[in-house]
C-alpha cells in the first residue's frame, strides 16, 4: 500500500492527513498525538475512526494542521483520517457514515456586521 493523503477541514482549521501501513503511530505537525491533545476527549475524537473500524494499530498516521483552535483541529483529523480509511477501504464509508464521521461540519463564526456591537448583538437603544 502507497501513501495515501488527505484533507478535513473545521471552522477555521486545515487538516493534511498522510495515512500509510505501520505500527499505529499519531504523528501531528511532528508530535505525538498525546502530547498534542493532551486531554482524553480530543485524543479520544482524533482515533474514533480508527476505533470504530478496529484499525488503531495497522496505520501509520502523519498530520499537519495549520489555523483555529484545538477542538476545530481535532475536528478536522478526525475528518481526513476517516477520508483516508474510506480511500483505503471504500467498503468501511457505510459504518463511518452511520456515526456521522464522513460529514464536513460546514458551521463557521459569523462575521460582525457594521453598526452592530457582534455579529447578532445590537448596541443598547435609547429612547431619549
Amino acid at each position: 500500500m502507497e501513501l495515501i493523503q488527505t484533507v478535513g477541514r473545521r471552522k477555521t482549521s486545515v487538516a493534511r492527513a498522510n495515512v500509510k501501513k505501520g505500527t499505529g503511530t499519531i504523528l501531528i505537525n511532528n508530535k505525538e498525538s498525546k502530547e498534542y491533545f493532551p486531554t482524553i476527549v480530543l485524543h479520544a475524537r482524533v482515533t474514533q475512526p480508527l476505533v470504530k473500524l478496529d484499525c488503531l494499530g495497522k496505520y501509520d498516521i502523519s498530520i499537519n494542521v495549520e489555523g483555529g483552535g484545538i477542538t476545530g483541529q481535532s475536528e478536522a483529523i478526525r475528518l481526513a483520517i476517516a477520508r483516508a480509511l474510506v480511500k483505503i477501504d471504500p467498503q468501511s464509508k457505510k459504518t463511518l457514515r452511520a456515526d456521522g464521521l464522513m460529514t464536513r461540519d460546514a458551521r463557521k463564526v459569523e462575521r460582525k456586521k457594521p453598526g452592530q456591537k457582534k455579529a447578532r448583538k445590537r448596541f443598547q437603544f435609547t429612547k431619549r
